[in-house]
């Protein structure tokens, strides 16, 4: 009898949404190159074929589409583009493509693409830490101590999760930089690629920032959650500056965090006033500490306010003397062994400590 020959499965094809001609050549000369099978369609013919397809080449219209049907995000989706343009960044975040790629110029990062091996599930680096910053008192310095550690991070983004705040990009100074804002993500919830949002985002000083854009416009809490874990998958330190109001995207950023920071002034009304926040963030997150600001008018130690806050002290600064203007002038640049960046160094040490936990 005859042996029944052995069969295998079709090796499954990448699935490409391309309206440009162009784009479709360019892509079917690398797919050839790589010995890879290329399916092309105008939106794929269901869920199941776009979640089954090793990789997904789409274009801007393409990924809007996508968008608007409401398909899930999944890893290894590419945007092809023939223009560096604003409009191709923003379709890609809101689909959750990993990159943008300009063709013809970048065929080796496509092909490397498509040869790729899936990634186990697990797979990958260390996570990052999360850390979130709040103001005990109004004027706190919150947003300065937020941007100061992020600054002393080797790779760093830096999240606006304060809708009425005057905006990080003010504090960095990158306010003329060109990229994307809270208003231009049309992001809903599911997982992001942290490589086509960071390329998005304007950088400063080496910090990438998601600032708000001074609307008051609230943040809605599925964005914050996916934007915060796209960093944290990535490996990269991701800085939270959170509002002091109760709220929803308020208590996502303080859930996701690893460690929060209350940053208070060394005075009796903002102790006073830390407290009650310091109670109301400990019942979202327990594991928080205080960041004591000086100068201390009074003669309050930094000691006795974390003791009437009942939270652990992290750190203690002195005052900066500068800071203001130079904040004024270009935005906020930590100097080395200065007070503020002694203070975020301390927090980032013991932030870097995993699993954290701020010992009393």
């Amino acid at each position: 009898m005859t042996p029944a020959p052995i069969t295998r499965p079709p090796t499954p094809s990448v699935l490409a949404l391309l309206a440009d001609v162009a784009a479709r050549d360019d892509v079917d000369r690398v797919a050839a190159a790589a010995g890879v099978r290329m399916v092309h369609a105008d939106e794929p013919s269901s869920r199941a074929v776009w979640a089954s397809a090793p990789v997904v080449l789409l274009d801007r219209l393409a990924a809007d589409r996508c968008v608007a049907r409401g398909l899930p995000r999944r890893d290894r989706v590419l945007l092809v583009s023939r223009d560096d343009c604003r409009a191709d960044w923003e379709s890609a975040v809101a689909v959750g493509a990993e990159r943008v790629l300009q063709l013809p110029g970048q065929d080796g990062v496509l092909m490397a693409a498509l040869t790729a091996p899936p990634e186990a599930p697990g797979a990958g680096g260390a996570r990052g830490p999360v850390l979130a910053v709040l103001g005990g008192v109004g004027g706190a310095g919150a947003s300065v101590f937020a941007a100061a550690v992020a600054q002393a991070a080797a790779d760093s983004l830096l999240v606006d999760a304060d809708p009425w705040g005057a905006g990080l990009d003010l504090v960095l100074g990158s306010e003329g930089e060109t990229g994307l804002r809270w208003p231009d993500l049309a992001l809903s919830d599911g997982r992001l690629e942290y490589a086509a949002l960071r390329d998005a985002l304007p950088a400063r000083r080496g910090v990438t920032v998601l600032s708000g854009a001074r609307t008051g416009t609230a943040i809605a809490p599925a964005p914050l959650a996916s934007v915060i874990d796209a960093g944290r998958r990535a490996g990269v330190t991701v800085v939270c500056d959170v509002a002091r109001q109760s709220g929803t995207a308020t208590e996502t950023a303080l859930r996701a965090a690893d460690l929060v920071a209350l940053v208070t002034p060394a005075d009796v009304r903002a102790t006073a006033a830390s407290g009650v926040v310091g109670r109301w963030a400990g019942t979202v997150n327990p594991n928080i500490g205080v960041v004591v600001r000086g100068p201390a008018p009074g003669g309050l130690r930094a000691t006795d306010v974390a003791r009437t806050i009942d939270v652990p002290l992290l750190a203690a600064m002195r005052p900066q003397p500068g800071l203001a203007t130079t904040m004024e002038r270009s935005g906020l640049r930590i100097r080395a062994r200065s007070p503020l960046a002694v203070a975020a160094g301390r927090v980032l040490s013991l932030l870097r400590q995993q699993p954290v936990a701020v010992s009393r």
